[in-house]
């Protein structure tokens, strides 16, 4: 699928004004006609060690059962036009904010559990060289030991 636009770069705590130029652009894609719908893909945080890639449709709204019946009827007061203008916006921007965040919160924790683990095995592995080197240090010492035990003793 082509990609229409791509953010990189976001600091860890966004600011809603951000999100909101984003979300602005896509809707407008969609109330310009260049798309007919937008979807979004994150990863959506479950615990520290678990996160799964969600896709969450955003555009268009749908209130359409599965026989393709409307399940509701509202009025609206002004227009529905008038309201879908305002609150689509809104409503995008919220779905984005809200995704990013999630994002976010799955990548702090993959970081923290791929720092700990690392700092597991960094621990394991000073230990081996610990030992290792102190079986080393013990065996040049025993060695020591036993040339100046056969050097007293040529003597005698």
């Amino acid at each position: 699928m082509p990609i229409v636009k791509d953010v990189t770069g976001l600091p860890d705590q966004p600011d809603f004004a951000e999100i909101k130029e984003i979300a602005s652009y896509a809707v407008k894609l969609f109330a310009d006609g260049e798309i007919d719908e937008l979807h979004i893909f994150y990863n959506h945080f479950i615990s520290a060690i678990s996160q799964e890639v969600t896709e969450k449709k955003v555009l268009p709204l749908t209130d359409i059962d599965t026989e393709g019946k409307k399940l509701t009827s509202y009025e609206y007061e002004p227009d529905e036009e008038e309201i879908l203008k305002v609150l689509l916006p809104q409503y995008a921007e919220s779905i984005v904010y809200g995704a990013l965040l999630d994002g976010k919160a799955s990548e702090h924790a993959s970081r923290m559990t791929a720092m700990r683990n690392a700092t597991d095995n960094a621990g394991e592995l000073i230990d081996d060289l610990t030992l290792s080197y102190n079986r080393a240090r013990q065996a040049a010492i025993t060695q020591e030991i036993s040339e100046i035990s056969a050097g007293a003793a040529a003597l005698e």
